[in-house]
């Protein structure tokens, strides 16, 4: 197939879709406004940079979309992410068009403002099918469309040969409790803090303090709140177990997940939630929010907790639990990994792109 994708190129999901479909032998082509990051695109993929920059260049850039177009030809255009680029999309107007919603496109940008839910709703109704990775962001979007086709779930899940349990980088002498994420308010980083904090304090009023002198937070990721949640941590008193790390490639994650015991997501918004099916990949058990996507990726009980946002308390029982059970962290992490193979293995998630493609482009 000659695919093409109108997408972000500083965005690891654009990165892993492109570089997925070239190593599968289709021609991938690239059209973007944003420069690649830290993720290398694979150099069998054609990146075309548009010359206007957002956010006016998701309404400027049409002709030079339309004439790239005309010159790729492609089978199908699969544009990612239905605001911005959603835009541009809907007015080129190619068919057939897959449009892959991401997340803050359809739970956050339409609540801003009026004219934004006015945009959202042309740019979904303009495309021949939307595909969304989870169930819960399905929902979501339909509340804005009524769709022609159903709308497909393409799990956004792992390379189960990256991402793989590694006793390399672990510390026999600590309990490492760890994020990766954008230091972000949207992610609960502060409630992780938090509830680390109220952990140490419990083990010790429970006369655990060897368990408590082992515990370490890990957190790694860029993001706004920095100075922010560093200063949190010394508030807290837990500054000198924490390590920020910065942001990482994709492909070093699971370096930083193999550090770790014990994975937190504690979201007040998900889309779906790649980083928890990543860190049970890693044998880790994983603690994550009761919103959007999340609770479809952990079984409670079973992978791991499922717990209200913002509920330091129940987040630090939830880690207590872990921490004083060696054996229980094993059996989530593994349960974890079969879990994530089953549902969320990347190859077969390409696979069911694939046929996601094939299916439009027979409508042609």
């Amino acid at each position: 197939m000659k695919i093409c994708f109108l997408a972000g190129a500083s965005s690891i999901h654009t990165v892993r879709w492109v570089n997925a479909m070239a190593e599968r032998g289709h021609d991938v082509h690239l059209i973007t406004m944003h420069r690649p990051d830290k993720d290398k695109i694979d150099d069998r993929v054609n990146v075309y940079f548009l010359p206007l920059n957002p956010s006016m260049g998701y309404y400027l850039n049409v002709f030079k979309v339309r004439k790239l177009l005309n010159k790729i030809k492609p089978d199908i255009l699969n544009t990612h992410y239905a605001s911005g680029y959603g835009t541009l999309s809907r007015l080129v107007n190619y068919y057939p068009t897959l449009l892959s919603v991401w997340g803050s496109d359809v739970f956050d940008f339409p609540y801003r403002s009026k004219i934004n839910k006015k945009i959202l709703k042309k740019n979904l109704k303009a495309a021949t099918q939307i595909a969304s990775t989870s169930f819960a962001m399905k929902k979501q979007t339909e509340k804005f469309v009524s769709p022609k086709l159903p709308i497909v779930v393409t799990p956004f899940g792992v390379d189960m040969n990256l991402f793989k349990p590694s006793h390399n980088g672990k510390e026999r002498d600590t309990i490492t409790i760890g994020i990766v994420k954008r230091l972000e308010e949207v992610y609960g980083i502060e409630y992780l803090i938090k509830a680390t904090s109220l952990l140490i304090k419990k083990l010790r009023e429970n006369r655990l303090d060897d368990i408590a002198n082992r515990i370490r937070l890990l957190i790694v990721g860029e993001g706004s709140l920095l100075d922010k949640l560093q200063n949190l941590t010394r508030d807290y008193g837990i500054s000198h177990i924490t390590k920020f790390v910065g942001a990482v490639p994709n492909v070093k994650v699971p370096e930083y997940l193999n550090k770790m015991d014990i994975f937190c997501v504690p979201s007040l918004q998900e889309s779906f939630g790649v980083a928890a099916v990543e860190a049970s990949a890693c044998e880790l058990p994983v603690i994550v929010s009761n919103v959007g996507g999340l609770p479809e990726v952990v079984k409670d009980g079973e992978t791991g907790f499922i717990v209200e946002p913002k509920n330091i308390q129940q987040l630090a029982d939830r880690l207590y639990d872990l921490v004083i059970n060696p054996e229980l962290r094993m059996r989530l992490g593994k349960n974890g990994r079969n879990f994530v193979n089953s549902f969320y293995n990347w190859e077969e998630n390409v696979e069911r792109m694939e046929t996601v493609y094939e299916n439009l482009i027979k409508m042609k």
